[in-house]
């Protein structure tokens, strides 16, 4: 159990529970509180199943051989690989499962965006052309963990896209990228020689690092906007308490294994506060 726990990378959690909790606020106060909650079993789902995905296919590829971070149950050689696919599908399935009890009770073409994620979170590493090897895996992470995932969460209880539900969702999909950065600045080394080519390996330390710095600065940015619409919106500026650490341990010649915790701590912080602004603005 402790083993597939480890696989399903809890730390990685709060990536799912922001943008749930973030699109929920947006439509404050007409909150559907079981949808919502329905909403946050399918991200913590499509979460877990791409944690397991990734373990699965990075280790049949030998790329997790030499890890800089915690070790993967097959790059390890700590569980058969069947076991940890099989694990991928069984959280995809509880994810589909969920997603379409909301696509029966709202819309059937939200069957179609679930399947959507599910094809993403494979192919990331898995398949034989992974997106994720080519550099790809921010644009992804921006999209289903930023956008859909809060715009969704909102859509699903009011049946509306709103622009203040999309606005939100922007700073939640950049430091869910920042995230990813984070993770990629820290393995890019093993990365390059296993032929990963994440855009970590492509930019470089310093250019990816200062990627990473674009991208915690522009959610800071497009959080202190959102105050023309949601006055409590400059209480997300209380995160630059972590930013601030982050940005200098992105920037600094040292290892950059801490940078992914702090950068989990400043997205899960971030998507609290611009939480709690949008509850009590509306």
């Amino acid at each position: 159990m402790r083993l597939w726990i480890q696989g399903a990378r809890p730390r990685t959690l709060p990536a799912a529970v922001v943008p749930v909790a973030v699109g929920t606020a947006a439509v404050a106060p007409d909150v559907v509180w079981w949808r919502a909650a329905v909403a946050l079993v399918v991200a913590v789902a499509l979460q877990v199943g791409v944690n397991y995905a990734n373990d699965y296919s990075d280790g049949i590829r030998g790329t997790d051989a030499s890890r800089v971070g915690p070790a993967r149950l097959v790059g390890g050689g700590m569980v058969a690989p069947a076991a940890v696919r099989w694990a991928a599908f069984g959280a995809f399935a509880v994810a589909a499962a969920a997603g379409l009890v909301l696509a029966i009770a709202v819309a059937p073409w939200l069957i179609a965006v679930g399947l959507a994620c599910i094809i993403a979170a494979w192919f990331y590493t898995g398949g034989k052309r992974p997106y994720g090897y080519a550099g790809l895996g921010e644009v992804a992470v921006f999209v289903f963990f930023g956008l859909v995932a809060t715009a969704g969460t909102a859509f699903v209880q009011t049946e509306e896209i709103t622009a203040l539900a999309v606005v939100a969702a922007v700073p939640v999909g950049l430091l869910a990228s920042a995230l990813l950065v984070a993770n990629n600045l820290r393995d890019i080394a093993q990365d390059r020689a296993a032929g990963k080519m994440t855009l970590a390996v492509r930019l470089g330390d310093r250019r990816a690092a200062w990627f990473y710095v674009v991208l915690v600065v522009a959610a800071l940015a497009v959080g202190l906007t959102m105050s023309v619409t949601v006055p409590w919106a400059p209480l997300t500026l209380a995160s630059m308490a972590l930013a601030v650490p982050a940005l200098w341990m992105a920037l600094s010649s040292l290892p950059k294994a801490p940078l992914l915790n702090q950068t989990a701590r400043l997205h899960l912080l971030f998507g609290a506060l611009l939480t709690i602004a949008l509850a009590v603005s509306a």
